[in-house]
């Protein structure tokens, strides 16, 4: 379920930010179980270059600021991303939340990260794909549209920063966009450590 695809306009500005390079990226390995992720595997050396790169930019652009709202996942590399950003932009204001955590990828956990296309390639032909026990992009999309929802009531008038994995976030721009979850590879992809605005695009009515 999209929760924000009946809302007009937003309340708070979104930015987000995909973790910088990880040890799994490293090892080229799919991490996405919560017991391993949680507390392992978390950001090389590059990425945590990669994300305080970002966030100095971002913060010299006035894009980002002590005022920001960090909301990242639980796992490791995002939780130490969020770390750094919030040491850069001298803010307290971190929530961790299990809802930006990576999807997960199933019978594909631990594998070799070329097990990605596999699951991508389902995902195009439909979005509640859950072959091989992964995560579908719905319940994905479902999960990630709550906790935006959940933040336009709770904030007004707030910039957020959102730290998170690539498919999830590659799946939360096809809410803003307007599109199927299941097409998210076809939208531009977040490199590591990079931070995009999303913009709430209007979506035509039906007929």
């Amino acid at each position: 379920m999209n929760h924000i695809q009946h809302l007009e306009y937003l309340g708070n500005t979104y930015y987000v930010m995909r973790h910088g390079r990880s040890l799994a990226n490293d090892e080229e390995l799919i991490v996405s179980h919560p017991d391993q992720a949680v507390p392992q595997y978390g950001l090389s050396e590059d990425g945590r270059r990669q994300v305080t790169a970002a966030v100095t930019l971002a913060a010299q652009l006035a894009v980002l600021d002590q005022n920001t709202l960090v909301v990242t996942s639980d796992f490791a590399r995002a939780r130490e991303s969020a770390e750094i950003a919030a040491r850069l932009l001298d803010t307290r204001d971190v929530v961790l939340t299990p809802r930006l955590r990576e999807r997960f990828f199933g019978a594909w956990d631990r594998q070799h990260h070329s097990s990605y296309e596999r699951v991508w390639a389902g995902d195009a032909l439909d979005g509640a794909n859950k072959q091989y026990e992964v995560e579908s992009t719905q319940e994905v999309l479902n999960r990630a549209t709550s906790l935006i929802a959940d933040l336009e009531r709770e904030h007004s008038g707030r910039t957020v920063l959102l730290v998170s994995h690539g498919d999830v976030l590659q799946i939360l721009q096809t809410a803003f966009e307007g599109v199927p979850s299941g097409s998210h590879r076809l939208l531009p992809h977040l490199e590591t450590g990079e931070i995009r605005k999303l913009e709430l695009k209007a979506i035509p009515p039906a007929g």
